[in-house]
């Protein structure tokens, strides 16, 4: 396992990666330490840094990286899901679960997409509640930021 630190808007990002693909996105990760096993490779993580630095930066709307997060059958499919969403758009959970032919599951979709270990590669910020915003691992702020940016600000 091999992993980055950069600094961006949001704050600090940590990325970690093995041979399959990027595994872990982590929002303002100041507080935290190294990943524990895992070795430091700036070099090797800098297209992903990039690409991360240019969405933030409003300078591109989707990514083109090897993606490995792992999960379970069903958070699969949900994250699946998520990366048909178009930047500049929103789904609610119960979209989202019609679409995967789960009516019903909007719990179970809302429980996949905080699970999501690539947060903003893997867009959980553009899945909303019927009425209103909905949750974010990195926090309510942080989801309204993001889809402003997106220009997807729900009512």
């Amino acid at each position: 396992m091999i992993f980055t630190r950069f600094a961006s808007p949001l704050g600090e990002i940590l990325l970690c990666a093995d041979p399959a693909g990027l595994r872990q996105l982590i929002l303002t990760a100041e507080e935290l330490t190294d990943p524990e096993g895992a070795r430091r490779d700036d070099d090797a993580l800098i297209d992903a840094r990039e690409q991360v630095l240019a969405y933030l930066d409003g300078r591109r709307r989707s990514f083109s990286l090897p993606l490995a997060p792992g999960g379970s059958d069903f958070q699969r499919q949900v994250w699946a899901a998520l990366l048909r969403i178009p930047w500049g758009e929103t789904r609610t959970y119960g979209e989202l679960a019609r679409r995967l032919g789960r009516e019903g599951a909007a719990r179970a979709v809302g429980a996949a997409n905080g699970a999501n270990p690539l947060p903003l590669l893997i867009p959980c910020h553009r899945v909303v509640a019927a009425s209103g915003l909905g949750g974010y691992s990195g926090g309510l702020a942080l989801k309204r930021r993001l889809l402003e940016m997106e220009g997807s600000l729900p009512g």
